[in-house]
């Protein structure tokens, strides 16, 4: 088996009208702890007007790595999910149909200094891997930071009542396009990233999982972002500050719905390889209120047990209202503290 080290990487970032930003994101690549060998970037200019190529092509002669720049075409909409599409197509060109490794991040972030280590380490272990995105001036917005802290209980909880061995010990709820690293074989595999206007990276990383590929959240690979309120495609996090800087009230999906299908897919997980058996059909359909016929059907169409418990599951019929944070972290409160009972 070829190790990590020894295959290409190629890191793959959409930029739109960021000639600031762009001299520090190329600055923390050069600082990578792994050095520059073997390690090319692919930069897709989304209709730029800001001077972004010229400056690129001046700073292009003196990186320590490879770097491949291409145009996109203009007057366009802004798109995240085709601008990174085609950021990650360069990538796959870079390779011509080999093996390697693709990372993506955003023209606004700097990795950390043992961004790209991580996540050849973390890709030991899975075929997708989702970093931590940690904002520079994250004191100014307190109540996001409170949605992250319950998101990443929540997804704590999740891994209590479902634990899958390739998670990671120090695993977080983010899944955003800022920091994703990818096998390029399960990328081709899954189909890239969808052309959504927002939303493309939840989006894949679902996607993967469906397809039966090992998701791993793992906070080593870590990048910093930025808070900024102008973002470049509507339904991003500048949106989200917005709205809560004008007084917006969060609201939550409820946990115990979300409760309700971990603990369904973990029951899904653990019967995939006798589901051959009657009983063992039967057992699950009465959890998820599916015939046992129908149970097999989609069993023999999954390559693996994590496709089958992210397909087989449906959305939560019950506690599927939405509710307040504040009722959100009390309910959450309630069901750790049962797990922990059971636990005990």
């Amino acid at each position: 088996m070829i190790l990590n080290e020894d295959l290409p990487l190629v890191i793959c970032v959409p930029a739109r009208n960021e000639a600031v930003l762009l001299p520090q994101l190329l600055s923390a690549i050069a600082g990578q702890s792994v050095g520059g060998n073997g390690v090319h970037l692919c930069l897709y200019l989304d209709d730029c007007r800001d001077g972004s190529r010229d400056m690129l092509d001046r700073m292009q002669p003196v990186l320590p790595f490879g770097a491949t720049i291409k145009l996109g075409p203009r007057d366009t909409e802004p798109n995240a999910g085709m601008a990174r599409h085609a950021a990650l197509a360069m990538g796959l060109e870079r390779l011509a149909g080999a093996e390697g490794l693709l990372f993506t991040t955003d023209a606004d972030s700097m990795p950390h200094r043992d961004w790209i280590a991580a996540g050849r380490r973390a890709l030991q272990e899975a075929d997708v891997v989702a970093g931590r995105i940690l904002r520079f001036d994250a004191t100014r917005d307190p109540r996001q930071c409170r949605i992250e802290r319950y998101y990443d209980r929540l997804h704590q909880y999740r891994r209590l009542v479902d634990p899958v061995p390739w998670e990671a010990r120090d695993s977080h709820h983010f899944g955003g396009g800022a920091n994703i690293a990818v096998r390029a074989s399960a990328y081709r595999a899954i189909g890239g990233f969808r052309p959504l206007p927002s939303g493309e990276d939840a989006r894949f990383l679902d996607d993967a999982a469906r397809a039966g590929f090992r998701v791993r959240r793992d906070g080593a690979m870590a990048v910093d972002t930025s808070s900024r309120r102008d973002g470049r495609v509507a339904g991003g996090l500048a949106d989200m500050l917005r709205a809560l800087d004008h007084g917006e009230v969060p609201s939550m999906a409820d946990p115990r719905g979300s409760a309700w299908q971990w603990h369904a897919q973990a029951a899904a997980r653990r019967s995939f390889a006798t589901i051959n058996q009657m009983d063992v059909r039967v057992a699950l359909g009465q959890i998820l209120g599916l015939t046992a016929d129908h149970v097999l059907g989609v069993a023999r169409d999954c390559p693996n047990g994590e496709a089958f418990a992210m397909r087989i599951v449906p959305a939560p019929a019950v506690h599927d209202a939405m509710v307040s944070l504040t009722a959100a972290e009390d309910i959450l409160g309630e069901l750790e503290s049962r797990w922990c009972e059971v636990a005990a």
